[in-house]
């Protein structure tokens, strides 16, 4: 690669990081305070709050890629024209495309990783937070216990504790379970903790307390020193995952499994996701094009390019909420899965044909200094 290449290829991808670095980081807080309710109700370490968010990441970096390439290419052609040297390079005797060809090559480049992202990666990030999500709701000591408050995890029981700490210890422990016939047990215990015995789990109390009325009306009491209360007729064993179209590989998404109902049902909305899988990554070529169009695609002005900027910032919008619009549309006809790729394919297509249609401007400013002009031309060479 020449030096000038490489050198528009550098000024252009350090912009691009920071932008994602700092739109990622805006995206990650968003979905940062929609999953707090993970610690706030649910009493989950701060380790699964940070697996979950992380793991929504893939998803999140598919959306602001191409924003932030955008915005990160205004930013860096827009300081390297307005200081002439997009015109020294013309100057110099390097062709339009030649100009343009190291940002094309980066949006290409993190076209091709947007790709792998969205076929492989993220459907597997995304089938393990809904199981972080899943085990977090069919947790026991979540769903069963909850401090200070009575609660009813199940028909006919009823639990209370006064406290529960960090280290899982349950104090100050009461049960109450109403069986079929009329009969009822209550529990007190001074302690308590969830285990696994047996490979069942358990609630082990300590210290406590056992009352039962039976059906011939008889009290029955006794106390205990530890006491396992089987916790197995409560697991939701019948409750199952469901993966949503987003944690589905592609396979899944364009061939789904039509004897299953819920993906007969849904096949529009899985084949749309699968197409906009394929077709998403183009925006960031898209955006690029756009972004070079605004700078390159007109004649060069020591005013600034702010009224162009800000029309082509609008069009590039509009090209992103048009293919989102797209893609809802798709969900009710399969025919316009063809337009989730001609979006982004002929916006690329105006945004080069305007960059070409410019004529080239050779004009120096001879205001720069002599060295300045003589370095730049050794750079173009």
């Amino acid at each position: 690669m020449p030096l000038i290449d490489r050198y528009l290829l550098r000024q252009l991808l350090g912009p691009t990081v920071l932008a994602t670095a700092a739109l990622t980081a805006v995206a990650l807080l968003s979905q940062s305070l929609s999953a707090l309710d993970i610690i706030v109700s649910q009493r989950q370490s701060a380790l699964i709050f940070a697996k979950v968010t992380l793991l929504a990441m893939p998803q999140l970096l598919n959306m602001v890629m191409p924003i932030a390439i955008f915005v990160a290419a205004l930013v860096s052609l827009n300081r390297l024209h307005t200081e002439q040297e997009i015109v020294v390079c013309f100057a110099g005797g390097m062709s339009r495309w030649r100009v343009i060809a190291p940002a094309l090559r980066l949006a290409s480049i993190i076209a091709v990783l947007a790709l792998v992202v969205n076929l492989w990666i993220q459907p597997l990030a995304a089938r393990e937070m809904r199981q972080t999500l899943f085990e977090v709701r069919t947790d026991l000591a979540s769903t069963l216990i909850r401090e200070g408050e009575f609660t009813s995890p199940a028909p006919g029981l009823t639990v209370y504790a006064q406290s529960v700490d960090a280290t899982g210890l349950i104090r100050n422990l009461f049960i109450h379970q109403e069986k079929e016939g009329g009969s009822a047990t209550t529990y007190t215990a001074d302690e308590g903790r969830l285990e696994k015995r047996n490979g069942r789990p358990v609630l082990a109390m300590h210290r406590g307390s056992m009352q039962e009325f039976s059906d011939e009306d008889v009290l029955n009491y006794l106390t205990f020193d530890d006491y396992p209360y089987d916790l197995t007729p409560f697991m939701r064993s019948d409750e199952l995952i469901h993966y949503k179209p987003s944690d589905r590989y592609l396979r899944e998404l364009l061939f789904p499994d039509l004897t299953q109902d819920w993906e007969k049902q849904n096949r529009l909305k899985l084949l749309a996701e699968g197409h906009n899988r394929i077709a998403s990554p183009l925006y960031n070529i898209a955006l690029m094009a756009l972004a070079l169009s605004a700078i390159i695609g007109g004649g060069f002005s020591r005013m600034g390019y702010g009224r162009r900027i800000a029309v082509v910032s609008a069009v590039a919008v509009g090209v992103r909420i048009i293919g989102f619009v797209v893609q809802a549309a798709s969900e009710e006809a399969a025919w316009i899965n063809v337009f989730q790729y001609l979006v982004p394919i002929l916006a690329t297509y105006l945004a080069l044909r305007g960059i070409f249609r410019e004529k080239v401007s050779r004009f120096i400013d001879m205001r720069l200094k002599p060295h300045r002009i003589s370095r730049r031309r050794e750079a173009v060479a």
